[in-house]
């Protein structure tokens, strides 16, 4: 999860953009491209839903590069580094379904509600985004309609069925974060963050302290300040157990990392879960 900051806008439109009379909604994806929205294992028994907001960093042809390099492109300001093949990892080892965002935090962030004003970063870990400059109205609906509404509409659709299958279910919401930030180090391994609901957070960071991994406490970000708002727009007004967790990149940008991360968290969410009484006698395979 990055930091973007907004900034007045100082260019005009760039990077390839619509013009001011642009597409209308949903115009931004053309043929051949990806679906916004990716399920694993939609049918998994256990009464868990994981979703990772930030897993890709695809950009459609209609937004080009943003008017960003390729390097650029590559680093944590678009995409959560590693995290989707950990969270693909804990969707089979503890049998859960998995709604995985595919495009880029930089095009909106689906992690922000809809009137924050970093859901387009201008500017990202220092990084000006040229394409996202002086939007229009027209220009950001069709962001929202494109990629951020349906993405939502998937979780949400997800939730339901396993709420009406029964028990119900909890909400994991995965998430990677630069081991240095503005030039400061972080020392933690894995964050877990909460805000009023203590029901996993709180012994999932025991069960990890426990295995001696420098654990951080709504560290090296809070879900106090807009952080985790796909928990509060899903979770939260269903009443269900829930937790965001922050892996730091470094230790799963390689398969060996994020395999090594997925049986390390996947056994600590299993009997939190379990002793939660979420998963109910589900058995992680």
């Amino acid at each position: 999860m990055s930091e973007p900051v907004n900034r007045r806008p100082q260019t005009a439109r760039a990077a390839g953009l619509t013009p001011e009379e642009g597409p209308g909604p949903q115009a931004l994806l053309g043929p051949g491209e990806p679906s916004p929205i990716e399920r694993v294992n939609p049918d998994g028994a256990a009464p868990l839903l994981l979703v990772c907001d930030h897993a890709a960093r695809f950009l459609p042809r209609r937004l080009g590069t943003l008017g960003l390099t390729e390097a650029e492109l590559a680093r944590h300001i678009a995409w959560d580094i590693g995290i989707a093949e950990v969270t693909r990892g804990l969707a089979r080892t503890l049998d859960a379904a998995a709604v995985f965002s595919r495009f880029s935090r930089l095009a909106i962030d689906p992690n922000r509600a809809l009137d924050d004003p970093t859901l387009i970063p201008q500017l990202s870990d220092g990084v000006v985004v040229p394409g996202n400059q002086d939007l229009s109205p027209g220009e950001i609906q069709a962001r929202i309609e494109s990629f951020h509404r349906p993405y939502h509409q998937a979780i949400a659709r997800n939730l339901d069925a396993l709420v009406a299958r029964g028990p119900a279910p909890a909400m994991v919401s995965m998430h990677s974060f630069t081991p240095v930030i503005k030039g400061v180090e972080r020392p933690w391994h894995i964050g877990v963050l909460w805000d009023q609901d203590p029901r996993l957070s709180r012994p999932l960071m025991a069960r990890l302290r426990a295995q001696g991994i420098p654990v951080g406490d709504n560290e090296p970000y809070t879900a106090r300040d807009g952080h985790g708002h796909t928990l509060f727009e899903h979770a939260v007004p269903r009443g269900l157990a829930h937790v965001l967790i922050e892996i730091r990149q470094d230790l799963i940008d390689t398969h060996q990392g994020a395999a090594a991360w997925t049986d390390r968290l996947g056994d600590s969410l299993r009997v939190v879960l379990e002793n939660a009484g979420v998963f109910g006698g589900v058995c992680a395979s």
